[in-house]
């Protein structure tokens, strides 16, 4: 109590201090400054309300899914536009507990799966007015823009003269037909499939005008922190249920059923849930709608809790950073998913070796011993489930080798091809099944070859290594330390997501998201770092002036006093 009140009467002294030095004109702008944000205020609340009240509440009465679909997403995307930034923060919180929202309050209703981009799009669309009206650029490195236009006019050029031609030259597929037909609604598969693949490249510009200063970047990070350590805490609470048959699961099920994740066996937060301990058999969603969600919220979270634990410039969350990097471990061995428990170690290894962090004994040796203690405690209590997850990742390595798997993909890609433009964008993207049959790829870009052929997959690739190399020398050309380690942490989870080859990481929540948001704050190091410096720069002059002082002081007192 007597520490918090002691930080008010600091801040009310700063305050007063800062007023005091302010001019009666500039006293005048802050009051009208004021105003105008508390009357803004007031008027989004006021026509947000009357949203709900005069459509929401009417089609709740009607129908009720689709009522609170308009309800609120009317009001939040009014909010979003008004307040873009605060909108940006929203859509970073909601989108882990996306999956539990959809399938454990709203009973699975699939358009609540756009409800993330209510907050996204609205503030993209004010962020680039207020870019415009202030002639700020929208292209934040220009660096990139070639690969950006080379792989937008592949992507248009298939969605026009591929998923085109399908939409308004071929017929309509009947029953039984086995010719080139039209299934479906290709130009809205295209449209959805060129959503997915660049739906979240703008996040770059969003980010780079969000992060006003070095405290910001940190607060990225210390906020995503939060989340997985929320989210994997609520995953450990999800386990310990199915274990201790609170949750059934899937272990009453019968046949090919007992190998399936199901909706229906949903346990506390999140979707499908797989759990048959009798086959030795669990795959957990977490707090997503799908295991595989899950796995890569883990994978993606090993490197944002390493960054924290490592390069945050307070004790406290680098200790919080550690506690985030033993529950995203102990999840990915609970967790049933054979890629988070491959990668996340490998992951952490990869950013101890490349950011240097290894040589960094004070920070590395705790952090390590740490982890090995728990993980220890782990097993213990749990030999054979850790025995299970190691054999099941071993089998599945020596069944299907991810090199022979992907090369089996290209060749059949390759042999799918139909022009040099591909099969047409969505097509084997699984978002788009709504809107036509889409074909299983499992490789990322394999898949890229069957939708949009070898133009499309050599556009996607130059736009990724482009985007490798402009971080990588952002990040060697950063001065600060601390924002150095920051981007060099995040540069190996961009450099890993570039070029990863199995599965469609990219194409996949939370991974489409952190990836571009990753790209977006190492994109806006220089402007920090640049800021940094003249601070320090700023620092530095003071010294010496104090020291100057000092010398002078020292000297006049050491001189004889003059006669008189």
């Amino acid at each position: 109590m007597l520490k918090s009140k002691k930080r008010d009467k600091k801040k009310k002294s700063q305050q007063n201090d800062e007023t005091a030095n302010l001019s009666p004109k500039e006293i005048a702008a802050q009051k009208r400054k004021a105003a105008q944000d508390k009357k803004k205020l007031i008027h989004v609340i006021t026509v947000c309300t009357a949203c709900f009240l005069f459509i929401g509440l009417p089609a709740i009465l009607i129908k009720p899914k689709i009522g609170l679909a308009l309800g609120g997403g009317l009001p939040v995307m009014y909010f979003s536009y008004q307040y873009p930034r605060t909108a940006l923060w929203m859509f970073f919180i909601y989108m882990p507990f996306s999956g539990t929202v959809i399938y454990q309050i709203v009973g699975g209703n699939a358009i609540f799966n756009l409800a993330k981009d209510g907050f996204f799009i609205p503030a993209l669309i004010a962020l680039y007015q207020d870019a415009k009206k202030k002639k700020k650029p929208i292209i934040v490195n220009k660096k990139i823009l070639g690969t950006l236009i080379f792989l937008f006019a592949t992507a248009m050029l298939t969605l026009l003269v591929v998923n085109g031609s399908m939409q308004f030259i071929l017929p309509d597929c009947e029953w039984g037909e086995n010719k080139l037909c039209k299934d479906g609604i290709p130009i809205a598969q295209g449209l959805l499939g060129l959503k997915v693949l660049m739906g979240y490249i703008p996040l770059i510009f969003c980010v780079y005008y969000l992060l006003e200063d070095a405290k910001k970047l940190l607060w990225v990070g210390r906020v995503h922190l939060l989340l997985a350590v929320a989210c994997t805490l609520l995953g450990i609470v999800q386990f310990w249920m199915l274990d201790t048959e609170i949750c059934q699961g899937t272990r009453h099920e019968v046949g090919d059923a007992l190998f399936k994740a199901s909706v229906d066996a949903k346990c506390l937060v999140g979707g499908a849930v797989g759990f048959s301990p009798s086959q030795n058999f669990q795959r957990l969603p977490g707090t997503f709608a799908s295991p595989w969600h899950w796995a890569w919220f883990l994978i993606g979270n090993s490197a944002i809790t390493f960054t924290v634990a490592f390069c945050d410039t307070s004790l406290f969350w680098r200790i919080g950073g550690l506690i985030g990097m033993v529950l995203v471990f102990v999840n990915a061995v609970i967790s049933g998913q054979r890629i988070a428990l491959a990668l996340v170690p490998v992951i952490t290894i990869m950013l101890l070796v490349f950011t240097g962090q290894v040589a960094n004994l004070k920070r590395f040796v705790p952090i390590g011993i740490g982890l090995a203690v728990i993980l220890t405690v782990v097993m213990a209590n749990n030999p054979s489930l850790i025995e299970e997850r190691v054999e099941s990742l071993q089998s599945r390595a020596s069944a299907s080798p991810p090199q022979a798997f992907i090369a089996e993909q290209f060749h059949w890609a390759i042999n799918e091809q139909r022009g040099f433009l591909g099969r047409g964008l969505g097509k084997a993207t699984n978002s788009t099944r709504v809107f036509g049959d889409t074909a299983l790829v499992e490789t990322f870009h394999p898949k890229l070859l069957y939708e949009m052929g070898f133009l499309g997959l050599i556009a996607f690739i130059s736009f990724t290594t482009n985007i490798f190399i402009v971080s990588l020398k952002i990040v060697r050309s950063t001065k600060t330390k601390f924002l150095r380690d920051f981007g060099s942490s995040l540069l190996v989870f961009v450099g890993i997501i570039s070029f990863f080859p199995y599965w469609y990481p990219l194409d996949t929540d939370p991974v489409c998201v952190y990836y571009w948001l990753f790209v977006g704050m190492i994109f806006k190091l220089p402007d920090l770092d640049k800021q940094e410096q003249e601070k320090l720069k700023v620092l530095r002059e003071q010294e010496a002036e104090f020291l100057r002082q000092k010398k002078n002081k020292k000297k006049l007192a050491q001189e004889p006093p003059l006669a008189s």
